[in-house]
């Protein structure tokens, strides 16, 4: 072989060296078919909104076992005053409006009428407002308060806030019990000369779908009323009372704590409604609430209750001037007038 031959051999051979060498110093990233590392699925993110438990309350198709109306205060809502329904010495309040100028009515504090239900499993309380806000909705608390004893001294406290979906949900939902029978003070529903210094409700025992009974209580906007609240909660956890005593709460913050509100501040701090009372009129310390009366839930009161609706018959065998054969009666109730008569 000459020398030209040599030297083009090794130029070919060198050629074919580099391109090995190159070949395997750097590999070509395969070409994408599509997002890298993007997974199929996302996990959930994390919500306020509780679990919801598979024993949901029945669709609400009872009659009720007691009804009652309450004062409506829109008709005199521009006057700034009440028809009547206020009696704080007693523990009931019709005060829907803001304190001191008394210059705003809010009708979805204004309860109208309550209704009250109860099967094997379930209670249910009906709270219809006058109105809703100025979106339609119904943008604060309600309550359920519960004396299981018929003693006028509470002893549960359901309350939802804000509820917003007709669908029966725990979100905003909360039980409070009196574990230590502070709430009411000296003397059940009245007011008490020596303001108290207990600690209301102080126990809580559900919690928006947790607590020993964590399908324990719901609430919702009623299917065909946008102005009613419907609380709903089960008998085993609060004692499977076979019949007690209900009233309603509607309040801007419904605080626990403070129960009865009557006996945490006097009349004057606390104002009036009716301008018939000037010497406490208007509303101060205590505004932006409303309750109602107690209904009897599967009971006949034979005997005066505290903060009941109904008062029983009292009989005046005699009483006026009734003839042979007539008996005297008196009947009524804390949101009725007591009319007497011959019977």
């Amino acid at each position: 072989m000459n020398a030209r031959s040599k030297n083009r051999l090794m130029l070919v051979t060198g050629a074919l060296v580099l391109a090995i060498l190159a070949c395997q110093g750097t590999k070509s990233a395969p070409t994408p078919t599509g997002p890298a590392a993007v997974p199929t699925s996302v996990p959930p993110q994390a919500t306020s909104v509780p679990t919801q438990n598979s024993d949901v309350p029945a669709v609400l198709s009872l009659k009720p076992i007691d009804t009652e109306g309450d004062v409506d205060s829109s008709s005199m809502a521009t006057a700034k005053g009440i028809s009547g329904g206020d009696a704080f010495v007693q523990g009931l309040y019709e005060r829907p409006f803001n304190a001191n100028t008394m210059d705003k009515y809010f009708p979805y504090l204004d309860i109208v009428q309550i209704k009250g239900y109860k099967d094997d499993t379930w209670s249910y309380l009906e709270i219809t407002l006058a109105g809703t806000d100025k979106n339609g909705k119904l943008p604060a608390q309600y309550a359920a308060e519960l004396d299981l004893n018929k003693d006028g001294r509470g002893d549960w406290l359901i309350r939802a806030s804000n509820p917003s979906t007709t669908s029966w949900s725990t979100q905003g939902v909360q039980v409070w019990k009196d574990t230590d029978g502070d709430v009411g003070g000296a003397k059940a529903m009245v007011a008490d000369t020596n303001l108290s210094s207990g600690d209301g409700y102080e126990t809580l025992v559900f919690d928006q779908g947790k607590g020993d009974t964590p399908d324990g209580a719901w609430a919702r906007i009623s299917p065909d009323d946008p102005k009613t609240v419907q609380i709903v909660f089960k008998l085993s956890m609060v004692g499977n009372p076979d019949s007690f005593a209900m009233g309603a709460w509607a309040e801007d913050k419904i605080d626990p704590s403070r129960f009865d509100y009557n006996d945490r501040m006097t009349h004057a701090q606390a104002g009036d409604p009716n301008q018939a009372n000037p010497q406490v009129y208007p509303i101060k310390d205590l505004a932006e609430v409303d309750n109602s009366c107690r209904l009897a839930i599967n009971f006949v009161p034979t005997s005066v209750v505290p903060g009941l609706c109904e008062v029983p018959q009292v009989v005046h065998p005699g009483g006026g001037g009734c003839p042979a054969g007539k008996t005297y009666v008196c009947s009524g109730g804390i949101a009725a007038m007591v009319s007497c008569g011959c019977k």
